[in-house]
């Protein structure tokens, strides 16, 4: 980029891009529109909303997941992402009843976001913290959703950023094996640490290797020095 742009001029330029590809669709002839269907290579965009959007209400006490959902509805989102903090239980039966009110809402889950720290230097540890996303590729299962949001975490002190990579990969590699089966997809969210960059993001992408295996992007979460290396990783 010659200059800085500002993040509100980014938004509103991939917003009217966004706009201009969906009318140009319908232009497309349906052989075109059958082609990219089948190549994935169609990008489909919709609302949705975060929980976390709502942390000072639900750490109040005064929102439930439930409320959640309806409040979606009101917003006109099409699906909602669940900051799994706040669920009251992960029973089997309590997870049932948020997917059946969501189906009788309109609302899908686009996914949930869970506490994941996979660079880690013991490997007890990291066997842990796999564990954990297993059990909740199960809770998304239940659910009806089809995406866990998971984080690389910090990389510890006096610990290479080439030894973090491995150490995630190590981590998330068997749990997308695992997801694979069930028809879910880990997005590792670049969230500082050892994903403050795309390079390393994407290096464990590579790593990874599993079509079950994404990145969840959050546009404010990089951490360039300048706003052209901040645009460059998004």
């Amino acid at each position: 980029m010659s200059k800085p742009v500002l993040r509100r001029e980014f938004l509103v330029a991939a917003t009217a891009a966004a706009v201009t590809a969906r009318r140009a669709s319908g232009r497309v002839s349906a052989l075109a529109r059958a082609e990219a269907r089948q190549t994935g290579s169609q990008a489909r965009l919709f609302p949705g909303c975060c929980a976390y959007s709502y942390l000072k209400y639900f750490n109040a006490g005064s929102m439930t997941m439930e409320n959640f959902i309806r409040k979606a509805v009101e917003l006109e989102a099409h699906s909602v992402d669940i900051t799994t903090y706040w669920l009251k239980s992960t029973e089997p039966e309590y997870l049932s009843s948020l997917r059946h009110l969501a189906f009788k809402n309109g609302v899908s889950f686009s996914g949930i976001a869970i506490r994941t720290e996979m660079c880690q230097v013991g490997g007890a540890i990291r066997a842990e913290e796999a564990r954990r996303i297993l059990q909740w590729v199960d809770a998304t299962g239940l659910l009806g959703a089809s995406h866990v949001r998971v984080f690389g975490g910090n990389v510890p002190s006096g610990v290479s950023e080439k030894q973090g990579i491995e150490w995630v990969v190590e981590t998330m590699k068997p749990a997308c094996d695992y997801a694979a089966k069930r028809g879910i997809t880990l997005g590792v969210e670049n969230h500082g640490g050892i994903t403050a960059r795309a390079s390393t993001t994407v290096e464990i992408l590579r790593r990874v290797d599993s079509p079950y295996a994404g990145i969840n992007l959050d546009i404010a979460n990089f951490e360039g020095k300048t706003d052209e290396e901040m645009y460059s990783d998004i």
